[in-house]
This record gives C-alpha cells, sequence and structure tokens, in this order.
C-alpha cells in the first residue's frame, strides 16, 4: 500500500534497527529467534507487529525494550547506539523513556490502583505527596478516577489494563510497547483500551504493539509481519483511526 505520511512527514526516527539478529543456544541446539532485520519508526507512529506464534515479535519487543540485547547488528533508540550505553544509561532509558504495558497486567494484588500506579515513582525516589499527585493524574487521564482506591480484584479486565496504562504513563515516556493489551480482554473492553492508545498516539507518542489479531493492528497506521524471524510484510494503513476512536467512546 502507498505510505500515508500525514504524521511522519517531519518526524526522525526514534528507532532503528540494522541487521538485528538474536540467536539462542540451547544445547546444542541454535534457535534463531531473529535473522537479519532492519527497519526504522519515526518519532510519533503507532506500529503493530503481527506474526504466529515463533516469528520473533515478542523477542523484537524485549530487544526495542532494553531488556535483551541482540547477537549481532545494530539497535538506535532517539539516535543512541544501545550497544553502547552502559547498564545504568540502559536502566535510566527504561524507566524513564520507555512504558511498557502487559497483557497479564502485572499489578500488586493486594494495593490499590493508586498505590500500583505510583510504584515506579517510589522506586525513582519521589517523595510521597508528589508520588500522589503524579499516580492521581495518570489515573484520571485513562478515565479511572473515580477507581483509584480499588484493588485489581475489585476492577474489569479493561480497568485493569487502564491501571496498567498510567502505571506506563507515571514517567512521561515517549515510547510505549505494549504486549498483547487486548488479550484477555473481552470485545467491548479491547475496543476501548485501543481507543486509549489512539487517543495516546493523537498525543504524541510512539507506540509499538505486539498483537495476534488483525482487527487490533488495524487500530495502528502500520503493520509489521513477522515469520520465522524475518520482517516478511511492511503495510502502511489509511488514517481512519480517529473516527474509529470515536465511535468506542460514545458507546
Amino acid at each position: 500500500m502507498e505510505e500515508d505520511t500525514t504524521n511522519n512527514t517531519a518526524s526522525q526516527p526514534v528507532i532503528r534497527l540494522l541487521d538485528v539478529a538474536k540467536r539462542f543456544e540451547m544445547g546444542e541446539t541454535v534457535v534463531h529467534a531473529l535473522a537479519g532485520v532492519s527497519f526504522e519508526i519515526q518519532q510519533g507512529s503507532f506500529v503493530a507487529v503481527m506474526g504466529p506464534s515463533g516469528s520473533g515479535k515478542t523477542t523484537l519487543l524485549d530487544i526495542l525494550g532494553c531488556l535483551s540485547r541482540p547477537t549481532s547488528g545494530s539497535y538506535w533508540l532517539a539516535g543512541s547506539l544501545v550497544s553502547k550505553m552502559s547498564d545504568g544509561q540502559l536502566a535510566r532509558v527504561r524507566n524513564h523513556e520507555i512504558g511498557f504495558v502487559f497483557q497479564n497486567f502485572n499489578l500488586l494484588g493486594r494495593t490499590t490502583a493508586l498505590t500500583n500506579v505510583a510504584l515506579p515513582l517510589f522506586y525513582d525516589g519521589v517523595g510521597r505527596r508528589e508520588r500522589i499527585r503524579r499516580a492521581k493524574a495518570a489515573l484520571t487521564a485513562v478515565g479511572l478516577e473515580d477507581r483509584m482506591g480499588h484493588c485489581p480484584n475489585e476492577l474489569s479486565g479493561g480497568q485493569r489494563q487502564r491501571v496498567a496504562i498510567a502505571r506506563a504513563l507515571i514517567n512521561s515516556p515517549s515510547i510505549l510497547f505494549a504486549d498483547e493489551p487486548t488479550g484477555n480482554l473481552d470485545t467491548a473492553s479491547g475496543e476501548s483500551i485501543m481507543a486509549l492508545f489512539l487517543e495516546l498516539h493523537k498525543k504524541g507518542h510512539t507506540i509499538v504493539m505486539v498483537t495476534h489479531e488483525r482487527d487490533i493492528a488495524e487500530y495502528a497506521e502500520r503493520i509489521m509481519s513477522f515469520r520465522d524471524g524475518r520482517l516478511v510484510n511492511d503495510e502502511w494503513l489509511k488514517q481512519n483511526q480517529w473516527q474509529q476512536s470515536e465511535n468506542c467512546l460514545a458507546g
């Protein structure tokens, strides 16, 4: 499809991979999870990564999120070569430049939504009053201002995922990585979460989302398809998602 450059003309690559490979050795067996992957993602883009199980998409997300290093090849994040970063620099990138959203929410079950969201600030040494202020603002931003004192078991799946998104946003990251964010949700809750992602994208966040579902991937502006560790298709979509978002919010 022809590339729609509505949101990309003036932006700069925030992610650049050049011939990235990742191999895992299991005894005498070598698994090639990624094999010579190269691409760029522009700042402010919304990209979906698709592929069957074992295609390398989760391995890719781990590398993009600085949770794993490639076996070979080069990865630049916001213009910096990741392989040259120290462990301390990588930790700062993960804590301040990147937000993670997972399929299983990864929330603490016996603490409130407010405490879950504020937790990254606690580990960052932020004072209690400021933690509470910022956590309340993040929960309000995802529409949960009336559920701040509830624990995860008192929330629906969609509400739990909104808490997880608020936690990912607490340090104002420029990039969000989401691994199957609607995988444990019903259709209506999934649509609500995708409407929220669209609003975050509209505000300038770069979003890279792994999903198995084509209808979820089509909320993005670009779909990258992987098979056997290789990028086999890179598709740009028409920009009709804002109306889709408005319909979801109205419903």
